[in-house]
């Protein structure tokens, strides 16, 4: 069996972040990468959108994922419990390589235009969460708090584990987040 070998999507993906690590987003071009990746301009625009896509073209697949754990769900699961499911199918599906996902991380937090990005779709997916927990027919406020606490639970349990020091799974923080909103929410 032979080993597995990066298509260009990966390697250009490997080759932008380490660029916005060295020189910057705004400062990168996609000549840049694609000369980095040992491909064509051309090549990469078969990939992505644009320089920015490098760190979003995800975006859809993971709602589509979100949506598609929602739909598993039972209907006589509370709201709060269905995006539970959601985070954990989320975590499980972006916390795979932590040393990625920090420089991600790394290079949406020295731009504002990137961050502003990631919010749109984080929105994006929250709306998305809450238009389906409607139609399963929870209330217009609880499916919208819903959506908005599972994006907020998300952020900060990102947030923790991309930070963190010692090795723990992307799944674990998420749920251990969530639980410390509940003990919130308890009053306790």
């Amino acid at each position: 069996m032979g080993r597995w070998k990066p298509g260009a999507g990966d390697r250009l993906r490997e080759a932008a972040l380490s660029l916005y690590m060295e020189r910057g987003f705004e400062q990168t071009m996609v000549a840049d990468i694609a000369e980095r990746a040992g491909v064509t301009a051309r090549t990469f625009f078969r990939h992505f959108a644009d320089k920015r896509e490098v760190l979003f073209d995800d975006s859809s697949a993971l709602e589509e994922k979100s949506l598609g754990v929602l739909a598993e769900v039972p209907d006589t699961a509370s709201a709060l419990d269905a995006v539970a499911a959601v985070l954990d199918a989320v975590a499980r599906m972006v916390g795979s390589d932590r040393e990625l996902a920090r420089k991600r991380q790394a290079v949406i937090m020295a731009n504002a235009d990137l961050r502003e990005r990631e919010l749109i779709k984080l929105t994006s997916l929250s709306a998305a969460l809450a238009d389906r927990l409607r139609h399963r027919g929870v209330g217009e406020i609880e499916a919208s708090l819903a959506a908005e606490t599972s994006i907020a639970v998300f952020r900060v349990a990102f947030s923790r584990w991309v930070t963190a020091t010692e090795d723990q799974d992307l799944p674990d923080v998420v749920r251990e987040t969530l639980d410390r909103l509940r003990t919130l929410a308890a009053g306790a």
